[in-house]
């Protein structure tokens, strides 16, 4: 089944616009999830909305949304009066700017989509702007609305289609200088940062994905396969870390461990564990 579209709208280029729908680029719906189980029954946990001071369930029809101004005041807010925010990106993508990709820092990086011609009409003004984006070597900063809020989206090609990335505000992007400004400034001799390069250049190679491995998500299916055969689950022994007494040593035997070792084979996608069989019902 294909994908269902997080937006449709439209793409505007000054006069020239088209249809466009929104794809999600990433998904996480492969990675194993687990339920709250009650213990004593084996049942699902069921949330409930509750009145915070009486304690009583409270159905959708009666819940609204407030801000909260004072410890127990709120300023309720309506659906309607939200909607009646009339934003012009809640139905179409408005190209603003253009810009060089290198000055977009990846903390501002949100989420990708992908981004194509919704529908056969608007394929030759897709085709338009996506190739005027090519042709500058730019992204395109636009605006769009989506679950509810504005974001700010970066457009560019990829393929035959577009990837938007959504970014963030800057009061979105915390300083880093609340967390770096304690970091003590330390004397780094050459003969250390000679033997550090030698391992990084022992270690180095090309951006490969296909060679990532999940290790954590391969351990689940291990270990969910083992219980439902009923096997013992042993418990993991790990070695804890050493403390650096030595940084010069350390370096030098991180050195010649990596001399030592077996050259490198080419990497092949590790094989998953088999995934356990879910029950029916």
């Amino acid at each position: 089944m294909a994908p269902r579209a997080n937006w449709k709208g439209f793409l505007r280029l000054s006069l020239v616009t088209c249809p466009i729908a929104l794809f999600p680029a990433t998904s996480e719906s492969e990675k194993i999830s687990f339920n709250q189980i009650n213990k004593n029954t084996g049942h699902r946990i069921r949330y409930l909305k509750v009145d915070a001071d009486t304690g009583e369930e409270v159905s959708n029809d009666d819940i609204i949304k407030g801000y909260q101004v004072d410890k127990d005041s709120y300023l309720e807010v309506t659906r309607a009066e939200l909607e009646n925010i009339a934003l012009e990106s809640a139905h179409t993508i408005e190209i603003d700017e253009f810009v060089p990709r290198s000055e977009i820092d990846d903390l501002y990086l949100v989420r990708p989509y992908y981004i194509v011609p919704d529908g056969k009409a608007g394929h030759d003004a897709f085709a338009v702007i996506r190739e005027t984006i090519r042709s500058l070597d730019k992204v395109a900063l636009a605006r769009v609305v989506l679950t509810n809020r504005e974001h700010v989206i970066a457009l560019e090609t990829r393929d035959k289609g577009l990837v938007g990335m959504l970014l963030r505000y800057p009061y979105e992007v915390r300083d880093s200088a609340e967390y770096f400004d304690d970091i003590q400034d330390v004397k780094i001799t050459k003969d250390m940062l000679d033997l550090a390069k030698h391992i990084v250049e022992q270690k180095s190679g090309h951006f490969e994905p296909e060679k990532f491995e999940d290790h954590y998500e391969t351990a689940l299916q291990e270990l969910l396969a083992k219980k439902q055969q009923g096997q013992p689950i042993a418990p993991a022994r790990r070695q804890a870390p050493g403390n650096v007494v030595n940084l010069m040593e350390a370096l030098r035997q991180s050195l010649k461990a990596g001399k030592s070792a077996p050259s490198a084979k080419p990497a092949r996608a590790a094989k998953k564990a088999a995934k356990p069989r879910r029950k029916a019902g």
